[in-house]
């Protein structure tokens, strides 16, 4: 039997393919449900869709974390242990809406807390719009 379309699969589709156009990332699912992406084998966005159609969205946010947690209800710190480091997770139920350029900056952030030295000089060669912290568009 096919696995359900969700409404949250094509966003899943958008949000992989930005974090795999950073330098240096990598696909990384270590488990079954997720669509993980890694910067020098240091995963820095975890992806999931739930079978209820829910996306979750876990980044490392240690500038913008404690601001997240206090301005989107649906965020709380991610589990393992990880919220102690910074990590935030965030769930969008399948009818809410997902804001791409929020996310993406969230990805951006932790992207650059994962990423080494010399692939943020290049992504910031590559990208000058990324220096001033700005997405394109």
């Amino acid at each position: 039997m096919a696995k359900p379309q969700h409404a949250h699969a094509a966003t899943l589709k958008k949000l992989k393919a930005f974090g795999l156009s950073l330098p240096g990332t990598t696909p990384k699912s270590p488990w079954l449900g997720h669509d993980d992406v890694a910067v020098n084998d240091k995963t820095f966005v975890y992806l999931s869709l739930h079978d209820d159609g829910a996306l979750s969205v876990s980044a490392k946010l240690p500038v913008t974390g404690k601001a997240v947690l206090e301005a989107y209800p649906n965020s709380k710190p991610t589990g393992y242990g990880l919220g102690k480091s910074g990590w935030v997770s965030l769930s969008f139920a399948s009818d809410e809406p997902v804001v791409l350029d929020t996310v993406m900056r969230w990805m951006m952030e932790s992207y650059r807390a994962q990423a080494p030295k010399r692939l943020l000089k290049e992504l910031e060669a590559e990208q000058p719009w990324v220096k001033a912290g700005e997405l394109p568009g």
